[in-house]
């Protein structure tokens, strides 16, 4: 039956009124209400405090104190051990909770490539892409080792006569960049002598003390050291020669060895967050990287600004995930 409100009488048109509107108001009800945090925000560190990540996340947590956009307290929690798998186990323990993120490197994909985590980054909420930064091998400032066909020729003629500081874990960034840069020269990457360490002023430390003979660290934190004297950048794993500072190292492929790579850090939440806990830390993130302060640290750091939103991250690990896999197993530590 049709209702046509002109030929109904007052009293019935009201109390039709009231009724339609009731009707209304499980639509109403149906709009994702704004979530924003009520207890203490967790960061998770994936590593010992003291590296470059813990760095990252403590100045993440610092701004967004300072700028007023989380209002509970904040703390951030270093999660370090299994390349990065005891950060994501804690994760798993707060599905749905927007409560708990955790600022990740590449590791959440390469362990999954790698067979040594069942869980990847479709296992969880993308909600970022925050910077990418590129990578070099540093020796000891008196190292007899000046150029990339220095370590060419060491390692052609012995595999095992360079010790080489590799990072957190087999398979991780790091392990990949030495992985990546051996493979372009022709060496066997699973004859090398490697030697895992957990953090960058680990690696410094044993590069400065003679422990290892060569380390990968990130372009930031290396030249950084370098301009205090303390290392020699061999090469970076960029496109082309950057500025300033950056002018001055060459590039792997200038020098005949033809790799480009980049680690990327991620933030994910914990699984099935709702789309309003998703919303609050896509606008919070954007508030983030917009600011002097953080512009200012990428610049230190010689990373480069390509945020991504929760939606473009998505898509983007997916394409890193692809490109990652197929760099294993080109560097001969993943299978097909």
């Amino acid at each position: 039956m049709i209702l046509n409100p002109v030929s109904v009488p007052g009293t019935r048109l009201r109390l039709l009124a009231a009724v339609l509107a009731c009707a209304a108001l499980p639509l109403a009800h149906a709009q994702p209400a704004a979530w924003r945090p009520d207890k203490t925000v967790e960061l998770i560190i994936p590593a010992a405090p003291g590296g470059t990540i813990d760095g990252t996340v403590r100045l993440v947590q610092r701004l967004l104190q300072v700028n007023r956009i989380v209002g509970t307290p904040m703390v951030a929690v270093n999660k370090g051990g299994g390349g990065g798998n005891i950060a994501t186990s804690y994760l798993d323990q707060h599905t749905g909770d927007g409560h708990y993120v955790l600022i990740s490197t590449m590791s959440l994909m390469t362990n999954h490539i790698l067979g040594r985590s069942p869980t990847t980054y479709t296992d969880y909420t993308p909600l970022a892409t925050l910077f990418s930064e590129t990578m070099t091998l540093v020796v000891k400032p008196d190292s007899p080792i000046k150029t990339a066909r220095d370590i060419q020729a060491r390692l052609k003629a012995d595999p095992q006569s360079l010790s080489i500081a590799i990072g957190v874990a087999v398979g991780a960034t790091n392990h990949l960049t030495v992985a990546l840069v051996m493979k372009a020269m022709g060496i066997d990457v699973k004859k090398l002598k490697t030697v895992v360490l957990q953090t960058n002023a680990q690696a410094l430390t044993s590069i400065m003390g003679g422990h290892v003979d060569i380390a990968t660290l990130s372009v930031g934190a290396a030249l950084n050291a370098a301009q205090q004297g303390k290392l020699r950048i061999v090469g970076v794993t960029s496109e082309k020669r950057g500025e300033g500072a950056l002018a001055t190292i060459p590039t792997w492929k200038e020098q005949g060895i033809d790799v480009v790579f980049a680690n990327v850090r991620l933030v994910i939440g914990a699984k099935d967050l709702s789309a309003a806990q998703v919303a609050f830390w896509d606008n919070a993130l954007a508030r983030i990287v917009a600011t002097d302060d953080w512009k200012k640290e990428l610049e230190r750091s010689q990373a480069t600004s390509d945020y991504t939103s929760s939606k473009e991250s998505a898509q983007r690990m997916a394409r890193l995930y692809a490109q990652l896999k197929i760099a294993l197993m080109e560097a001969g530590l993943a299978k097909e």
